[in-house]
């Protein structure tokens, strides 16, 4: 889609990195590529837009793309009785479902995509969405009967943002927020810079950000080391007109600590479209805190990533007949 128009709802994957060829004795040994559980005629014609020949599972098999978002007993054992296949897509971009799947399949020869970085664009749009209506006060407009006199709401022009993140939703967020003109500080695993942020820090200096930030977007994977990222310290450090964003996983967040800090005017408020536990029980305090919003997880659809995942899908398809420039590898130790 780049360079070209785009339809209505037609959205382009966003990459992190640069996409280098994967050595020669680090390829998967290319062959037919089996669709489970079930295969959609849609990808079906990306393999075979991709030069793939598709075929139900066998000894033959080689390329695997597994289709559920769930299902991680059953993804295990079709690993286990058929050890030649050498290359597994997953339709997620947070692979954190599929984690003990990974670590125990983490053998040479076995290579792992997702799609991360594919729905970047419509997840970052959903949480500019969910920015927006924070500060507009969107939450306490639409349930309201009567009309206020009290002028309420605040601009996101030239306020500080802090993306928690460096992946693909955070490269498209950088780019939503540019007519902003926001000041925006990037937190990450490593030092390296993003660019268009103002700043990037490491992820032990989140406490050193949180005080100035406006805005908080939770836009990181969920693995070892950052469940429950904010919580009642961090909660603590940022601004009580400050607001929290989280479009990435619920286990980022300490749901309880974050029903503390809104009842009590810690913070602002929060626009979260994932949850812990997910979904979110009927009755649970944050559905009815009058400066929440709470999605279910609907920050892209059906609709928008079906025809994402199919690109993903082609694109390493020919990865995996030519020279191995897989996008979205996941590293089955990290996690990501």
């Amino acid at each position: 889609m780049t360079g070209s128009r785009r339809g209505p709802g037609q959205h382009r994957a966003v990459l992190a990195e640069t996409v280098a060829p994967l050595p020669p004795e680090g390829r998967p040994e290319p062959g037919p590529i089996a669709l489970l559980p079930r295969p959609k005629q849609e990808f079906v014609d990306a393999v075979e837009a991709g030069g793939g020949v598709v075929e139900d599972l066998s000894e033959n098999t080689r390329g695997l793309l597994w289709l559920s978002y769930s299902n991680p007993e059953q993804l295990r054992e079709v690993l286990q009785e058929n050890p030649q296949i050498g290359w597994v897509q997953l339709p997620l971009a947070g692979v954190d479902a599929y984690a003990d799947v990974l670590r125990a399949n983490a053998r040479p020869g076995l290579l792992w995509t997702s799609a991360k970085g594919a729905y970047a664009e419509p997840v970052a749009e959903h949480a500019l969405v969910l920015a927006l209506a924070l500060l507009r006060m969107i939450p306490k407009r639409v349930r309201a009967t009567s009309w206020s006199t009290v002028p309420e709401g605040r601009s996101l022009y030239g306020l500080n943002v802090v993306i928690i993140g460096a992946g693909g939703i955070a490269l498209e967020l950088l780019r939503l927020l540019a007519p902003f003109d926001t000041h925006v500080t990037i937190v990450r695993r490593s030092a390296e810079p993003v660019a268009d942020a103002v700043r990037t820090v490491q992820s032990d200096a989140l406490a050193d950000v949180l005080p100035d930030a406006d805005v908080v977007i939770v836009a990181a994977a969920l693995v070892e080391g950052t469940t429950r990222l904010l919580g009642k310290r961090e909660f603590a450090l940022m601004k009580p007109s400050a607001y929290l964003v989280n479009i990435a996983r619920g286990g980022l967040v300490d749901t309880d600590a974050l029903v503390d800090a809104l009842a009590s005017g810690e913070i602002a408020g929060a626009g979260v479209d994932v949850t812990d536990p997910e979904p979110l029980p009927d009755g649970h305090p944050l559905w009815s805190e009058p400066n929440c919003i709470v999605t279910p997880h609907a920050a892209d659809t059906p609709e928008m990533t079906a025809p994402l995942l199919a690109e993903r899908i082609r694109l390493n398809v020919e990865a995996f007949l030519g020279d191995g420039r897989f996008i979205g590898v996941v590293d089955p130790e990290s996690g990501y």
